[in-house]
């Protein structure tokens, strides 16, 4: 019962952190929503903190379990290209797609993902998190996948802004658009033609 009553809290204050930001709601605002009293939820949470970091640690099972299903290497950043020399296109193609509708169709990561984006210019910790789940730490995995199909870190780095910049704005176009699912044909056809390219350069240089 007090498992079931915590996941109730958490997902109740993401709700209210993406809706309002994370600073601008209280543990009155979030014990309001779940039908509780304040003193009540202090005694599960000792503040909006704690709450956040439970948020976080879910969001990491959910990226490990996402990397588990897809069958992606769990390696160092440096042994990342050599991994995915060995990975079917098909396979990194059904990850990557698999990646945008985590962040968009799914209530809990769509909701940090608001929440994020709402809050990364107002806390410095949330301009880390919004740069490590959605900005600069997406750009870096894929510059450190695309490393050895480039001659340079530059070209690796252009290669990774190629192939994470779009979907990157689109996620933004996909929160305001009343076609959703065209929105989700863009993208697919976007990352196959990426990865059809990259194929080509893959067999022109061998």
């Amino acid at each position: 019962m007090a498992g079931e009553t915590k996941k109730r809290i958490i997902e109740t204050a993401l709700a209210l952190f993406s809706q309002s930001g994370y600073l601008a709601t209280s543990m009155n605002d979030i014990a309001q929503q779940v039908g509780l009293t304040k003193a009540a939820l202090y005694k599960h949470f000792s503040g909006k903190q704690e709450i956040l970091d439970c948020i976080i640690a879910q969001m990491e099972r959910m990226d490990l379990e996402r990397a588990q299903e897809y069958e992606m290497p769990e390696t160092e950043p440096d042994g990342f290209a050599e991994a995915y020399q060995h990975i079917p296109a098909e396979q990194i193609y059904a990850y990557s797609l698999a990646q945008f509708r985590h962040w968009t169709e799914e209530e809990f990561p769509a909701r940090f993902r608001r929440m994020l984006t709402l809050e990364q210019y107002r806390d410095p910790e949330m301009g880390r998190l919004y740069r490590d789940y959605l900005a600069g730490g997406p750009v870096e995995y894929m510059a450190a996948i695309f490393r050895k199909m480039a001659d340079s870190d530059a070209q690796a780095m252009q290669l990774a802004l190629r192939f994470y910049g779009p979907m990157f704005l689109l996620y933004s176009v996909y929160d305001e658009s009343e076609d959703r699912k065209s929105v989700i044909e863009a993208l697919d056809t976007h990352i196959r033609t990426f990865i059809e390219q990259l194929e080509a350069e893959k067999r022109r240089r061998k």
